[in-house]
């Protein structure tokens, strides 16, 4: 008996959630690609944005990648003008890293292409269903947390 599209379980929840990254990611890839980052530096620019002067560790946590890949990142970010690192004055012996102008420039330069991708990626759901993914996405991220 052939098994009919009705009848095949759903993919897994978290098949679905990185499909979606991976799509995001090309896309964010694609767009920020003729400023010369990528979407992991991009990621880690919109992070100081929101909150200016983090540690490697933080920025890493905050970014979604490793420890280790940060330091190659930022020295990246560091050597196109992007961000900077200043000694912390409460713990002299912990760098901090900044947004310089240049990269805000660059990130306003990128907010409504980003703004479009985004809007495009939720074109089919109301205002209501908009929000209630971000507070769903939101509430599984705070429970693997």
């Amino acid at each position: 008996m052939l098994e009919t599209q009705a009848t095949k379980a759903a993919p897994s929840l978290l098949y679905m959630v990185k499909q979606v990254e991976l799509v995001v990611r090309s896309h964010l890839d694609e767009l920020v690609k003729p400023s010369g980052i990528t979407a992991l530096q991009y990621t880690a620019l919109t992070v100081l944005e929101r909150h200016d002067g983090l540690s490697a560790a933080q920025l890493a946590r905050d970014s979604f990648v490793t420890a280790q890949s940060i330091a190659d990142l930022v020295r990246s970010l560091e050597n196109r003008g992007l961000v900077r690192r200043e000694r912390n004055p409460r713990n002299r012996r912990e760098l901090l890293i900044l947004l310089t102008d240049a990269g805000r420039e660059l990130l306003a330069r990128h907010e409504e292409p980003v703004r479009e991708l985004e809007e495009r990626m939720v074109r089919d759901l109301t205002t209501h269903q908009t929000e209630q993914f971000r507070q769903s996405l939101t509430r599984a991220w705070h429970a693997l947390s």
